[in-house]
């Protein structure tokens, strides 16, 4: 049973991932930390935030799903950003398209949640 945005998969999922993301970007290039990383580092934590409140205006469809478009955008910004990194040279490339992997999968999770959210 579900009792809070915690024990929702795409939290726990989103939460992690923006873990992972802030041991990255300590690789990225000194002149990129103000820039790249720290746009990563947002973009990552807007994830979990956008779940968890979201989570909180569920009862409203509107809003419950505004947020987790919110969301969505995110994981997508994350992928530009991860691109950004590999192909630029700045991370590994296995790495970051492991991660790549894993925010597409998150966004068609928070896709899906959208569609059937009256079930949780």
């Amino acid at each position: 049973m579900i009792k809070s945005f915690r024990d929702l998969d795409v939290y726990k999922e989103a939460y992690e991932l923006m873990l992972s993301v802030h041991g990255v970007v300590k690789k990225l290039p000194l002149f990129e930390r103000n820039d790249l990383a720290s746009q990563m580092r947002r973009a990552s934590k807007s994830c979990p935030s956008n779940i968890a409140e979201g989570w909180a205006k569920r009862r409203f469809e509107k809003e419950f799903k505004h947020y987790l478009d919110a969301a969505l955008g995110s994981a997508n910004e994350m992928e530009v950003h991860l691109e950004t990194a590999r192909d630029l040279g700045y991370l590994d490339t296995d790495m970051c398209n492991d991660l790549l992997q894993k925010y597409a999968q998150l966004g068609g999770k928070l896709y899906n949640l959208q569609r059937n959210w009256k079930t949780y």
